[in-house]
C-alpha cells in the first residue's frame, strides 16, 4: 500500500489533510484525515508535521478498519510528543555516555 499526500483544505479551525490510497491492482481509493489545529498549539507541534502525522494515523487506521473517519486526536498529538520526547533524552544520553 502506498500513501500519496495532496494537499489540505482549511476548515474554520480545522484542516483535512486529503490522501490517495494506492494497492497494485486495485483503484485508487481517496481518505481525508482531519486535525484540529489547536492541538498543533496546544502540543507545540510545527504545522509541516500535520501531513506526516496524518498519514501515520491513515496507515494505523487502514490496518485497523479502513472504513470510516480519520482524525488525528489528542492522544495521536501527545504520543507524538512523548516519542520525540524520549528520542531526545536518548540522544542526551547517548551523548554523555560516551563522554
Amino acid at each position: 500500500m502506498e500513501l500519496r499526500y495532496l494537499g489540505f483544505e482549511q476548515l474554520q479551525n480545522a484542516r483535512a489533510f486529503r490522501f490517495d490510497i494506492m494497492q497494485k491492482g486495485e483503484a485508487t481509493q481517496h481518505a481525508v484525515v482531519t486535525a484540529d489545529m489547536s492541538l498543533f498549539l496546544r502540543y507545540r507541534i510545527a504545522i509541516q508535521e500535520g501531513p506526516e502525522l496524518c498519514c501515520t494515523k491513515l496507515a494505523s487506521d487502514l490496518k485497523q478498519q479502513p472504513a470510516g473517519e480519520h482524525v488525528l486526536t489528542d492522544l495521536d498529538l501527545r504520543a507524538f510528543c512523548d516519542n520525540r520526547t524520549a528520542e531526545v533524552e536518548r540522544r542526551m544520553q547517548a551523548r554523555k555516555s560516551r563522554h
